[in-house]
């Protein structure tokens, strides 16, 4: 390995959403994140951050008109070259609990050789969200 800069860990996944409510109340109560307002400048009608249990930022919740600092075209819907975001999670059985409970469509699989389970599951902008669950 290079010395100097390293990566220590993904920080954030940016999502644009065309409801910034719906968006952020689907990965609060799905997830169980807390929502924020995000830093000023910018407004919270125009972007919210979710936290997890630690207090860190995850997932920034951006509306399609929010100020950006690398200004190109954005908007909600298909996510481009970005396939899917993936999480590491525990309480495989609570959140299937809790997608059946919110009548949610997603799909499961497993990898039992790494003790892996996953939950496929999408957000309301269609973006494909991916919780993994090892060895729970």
């Amino acid at each position: 390995m290079k010395s100097g800069m390293r990566v220590l860990a993904l920080d954030h996944v940016n999502i644009i959403a065309g409801d910034l409510d719906a968006a952020c109340a689907f990965y609060a109560d799905l997830l169980g994140l807390e929502r924020r307002d995000a830093p000023s400048p910018m407004s919270p009608q125009a972007a919210q951050w979710l936290h997890d249990g630690e207090g860190r930022a995850v997932l920034h919740i951006n509306s399609v008109d929010c100020p950006r600092s690398f200004n190109r075209e954005a908007a909600s819907g298909p996510t481009g070259s970005i396939h899917h975001v993936a999480l590491r999670c525990e309480g495989y059985d609570a959140m299937i609990e809790r997608l059946d409970a919110r009548q949610a469509d997603y799909q499961s699989s497993a990898l039992p050789s790494i003790g892996l389970r996953q939950i496929f599951v999408h957000d309301p902008n269609g973006v494909l969200i991916e919780l993994n669950f090892f060895g729970n």
